[in-house]
């Protein structure tokens, strides 16, 4: 008796400490897991919503409880869960693919159960109801949600495991990522041979799928041909052209035979059974016309080809039109990559990422997603070359896989010749004339390269037929649907649109003579966040009707931020670039929130006494005085709302030297006063509230993501700890100012 009140005891001491118990033997014994962790799922869930443990949004704690609940073997109310969570995600069953495999592991064990059948035989069954079920356009969407990796799922529930070995306890978040390696590992190298084989052979009864090599200016491609059996007479293209080689060529293909259209899907150099040399960005503009040319001429072509794609896919878009084929009438480049603008430079400053991306695309013939989604392994890499104070030269020397072409890259830190090369530059955009659609997002991290093309087309070319769609999606939204969350925040509702349906709407329009998709009533067209509505305007400035300066003045010291100072002062800062082990400092917006600005100076608004519907991007002038030859300013604008919480409006990171001319480099002339324009921050169209705050940080790019700018005036890839000399000291002029862009009805 004393014994088990012993035990109860220790049982809840380990709840009060949100820690549960879990035999030690379970980590090698797997007849003891099984048996275990359904049990350790029942005491993770009723956590989940703890004040400690919550998600940020319902979404989030929906996906953990709804695979708790498998993990618990309580199946049927994980289907519910499932439900909830997907109509969470994406409005109008935009997200009805979503974790489709768990869906139908659950459901087969129900069948199984209910039915006194083998797994196999319930699968079969669930998987047919399912697919006939499914609305036509989530189809295309069946092959990637189902792909799972078996081999990496074993890999991450193995090193779960490994982490628990001689212990009898487990902690909250370590139970609920072993809960959930362990279900995906359970469902994956449960479903997916008999799922994906099912799959082939419902879609080979739909779908005639053709993949051929092409010779391309002496060098291979591989194309991937899919059209929906039903269509037999010739019809529109839809061409994509794309560096991620895999299942997604398929997905590409499918999409576009499922409005009806015949999809295309082309690989570039190097991809797929493509022996030839994969440099990136380089042949586009001259591959794609032929492929073009060669598309356009097919028997189940009449001989009209439209594109379309995202990221590195819009950025193709880009590079076929700077010579554009007759066959080709119209291209879609949604959240286009600006290459040399705004990747694999923001702005002229080179990031981190893009030996991770180089690496991605190039270890293989398709596409490295275990190493590129590998981010303790990135993180690690980058933090390496940080605490290191080696050149940026060495990032891929330390990553342990030297590249040629990140060397390449970085020899070019200018828009130069190399860059101007791949897209069109300049009067290049006065000689394309087809219709032209463009989407992106204010959480879009190419936004800055789809606006590049857009405004140089407007700018170059008076009477370009160019179209923008612009809203509250991030990189993956503004190239599919719209989420119901991003970045934690709910978007309004009438911004949750079907990209795909908006795209193909424009295809139908332009390719097949249908009307005109209802949202383009005019060239520019925004969401208002907060307001549930879509603005149209003529051009860009027509976004917003005044500006608001904001000084960098301190408010305690003036009657406003907002009016220009009467007498001239400066604050100063200091950046000591030798210090790399420096604790991060935070500016405390309330008991709720606070915000990171270890390199940074805050300067704070007064409360807005009315609404305010900000609208466009940042601008304005940095008068500085600085110890160095250059460096590279960060600035971030933020809405501090009534409840406390802090909400990111806009960001914009320039080198100071290009800050006048992204073509040249313009030193700064040490300790003299000088000017730094603001050009190239991002779009964000949404209305503050009366009572709310603005603030803004203004500072000095000191970070892993980036390169370092010592301010020696040397090629900053070359630079390394040594020149960093005597810290850096930023006089910050008070009559500098950030204009932010203001609509009024």
């Amino acid at each position: 008796m004393k014994f088990k009140i012993l035990l109860a005891l220790i049982f809840v001491n380990l709840l009060q400490a949100q820690k549960f118990y879990f035999p030690k033997t379970a980590v090698t014994d797997s007849v003891i897991l099984e048996k275990q962790i359904p049990e350790l799922a029942l005491q993770v869930i009723p956590h989940l919503q703890s004040p400690k443990y919550k998600p940020e949004n319902t979404v989030d704690l929906m996906d953990n409880l709804f695979r708790l609940q498998m993990v618990a073997q309580d199946y049927k109310n994980s289907l519910i869960s499932l439900s909830e969570n997907r109509n969470l995600f994406a409005d109008n069953n935009m997200g009805g693919y979503r974790f489709i495999g768990f869906e139908l592991y659950s459901l087969a064990k129900i069948i199984q159960k209910e039915n006194n059948t083998s797994f196999s035989s319930a699968l079969q069954k669930v998987f047919n109801q399912k697919y006939e079920s499914l609305p036509e356009k989530l189809i295309p969407r069946l092959g990637l949600a189902l792909d799972g990796n078996v081999k990496e799922a074993r890999k991450q529930l193995k090193n779960v495991l490994d982490k628990q070995k001689a212990k009898d306890s487990i902690d909250y978040r370590t139970a609920l990522a072993l809960c959930k390696n362990y279900l995906t590992y359970k469902t994956y190298s449960g479903i997916k041979p008999q799922v994906m084989q099912l799959l082939a052979s419902k879609d080979r009864e739909r779908f005639i799928t053709e993949t051929k090599n092409l010779k391309i200016n002496g060098n291979t491609l591989t194309i991937t041909i899919v059209r929906k059996k039903d269509n037999t007479s010739p019809l529109p293209v839809i061409l994509t052209n794309n560096i991620y080689a895999g299942p997604i060529d398929e997905f590409f293909g499918k999409r576009a035979a499922t409005y009806n259209y015949v999809g295309a899907v082309v690989n570039t150099r190097g991809k797929r059974n493509s022996n030839d040399v994969n440099n990136p960005f380089e042949h586009e503009s001259q591959d794609i016309y032929e492929v073009i040319d060669w598309v356009s001429k097919q028997p189940w072509c009449n001989g009209k080809v439209g594109m379309i794609g995202g990221s590195y896919l819009g950025f193709s878009q880009w590079a076929a039109v700077k010579k554009v084929h007759p066959a080709l009438k119209t291209i879609v480049p949604q959240v286009a990559v600006g290459i040399g603008i705004d990747y694999p430079a923001q702005n002229n400053i080179f990031m981190s990422y893009m030996l991770q991306w180089i690496q991605y695309v190039t270890n293989n013939k398709l596409t490295d997603e275990v190493d590129f989604n590998d981010f303790p392994k990135w993180n690690f890499i980058n933090t390496e070359w940080y605490k290191s104070g080696k050149a940026f030269r060495s990032l891929d020397t330390i990553s342990g896989k030297p590249s040629k072409i990140f060397q390449r890259w970085l020899d070019h830190p200018g828009y130069d010749q190399y860059w101007q090369k791949m897209v069109p530059y300049k009067e290049d955009f006065s000689n394309i004339n087809i219709p032209i659609l463009t989407t992106t997002g204010y959480y879009d991290d190419d936004q800055i390269g789809a606006l590049y093309y857009f405004k140089q087309h407007h700018l170059y070319n008076k009477n370009a037929d160019h179209y923008l769609v612009m809203g509250p999606y991030n990189h993956g939204g503004a190239q599919s649907f719209g989420f119901t969350y991003v970045n934690g925040n709910p978007i309004d509702p009438v911004a949750r649109i079907s990209i795909d349906d908006l795209a193909f709407s424009w295809f139908d329009y332009i390719l097949k003579g249908a009307k005109k998709p209802e949202i383009l009533k005019d060239r520019i067209n925004f969401q208002v966040m907060n307001t549930n509505t879509w603005k149209h305007v003529a051009d860009l400035d027509k976004m917003h009707t005044s500006t608001l300066k904001f000084y960098l003045q301190d408010k305690k010291n003036a009657s406003s931020v907002f009016n220009k100072p009467e007498t001239k002062s400066f604050t100063t800062q200091v950046v000591d670039f030798k210090n790399r082990d420096q604790k991060d400092i935070y500016y405390k917006v309330s008991k709720k929130d606070s915000i990171k600005t270890t390199t940074s100076i805050a300067f704070e608004s007064e409360v807005l006494d009315k609404d305010m519907i900000i609208s466009g991007n940042l601008s304005g002038i940095f008068n500085v005085s600085i110890n160095k030859k250059d460096f590279d300013t960060d600035t971030s604008l933020y809405e501090i709302r009534q409840n406390g919480k802090s909400f990111l409006l806009s960001t914009h990171m320039v080198r100071a030297s290009y800050a006048k001319n992204n073509e040249v480099r313009q030193l700064l002339e040490p300790n003299k006063l000088e000017q730094i324009p603001i050009n190239n921050s991002f779009f964000m169209s949404k209305k503050i509230e009366k009572g709310s705050k603005l603030l803004l940080l203004i500072g000095v790019n000191k970070s892993p993501n980036w390169q370092i700018n010592y301010g020696t005036g040397k090629d900053v890839s070359d630079e390394t700890i040594k020149d960093s000399g005597e810290p850096m000291e930023i006089k910050w002029y008070n009559d500098s100012y950030v204009e932010i862009p203001v609509y009024k009805e």
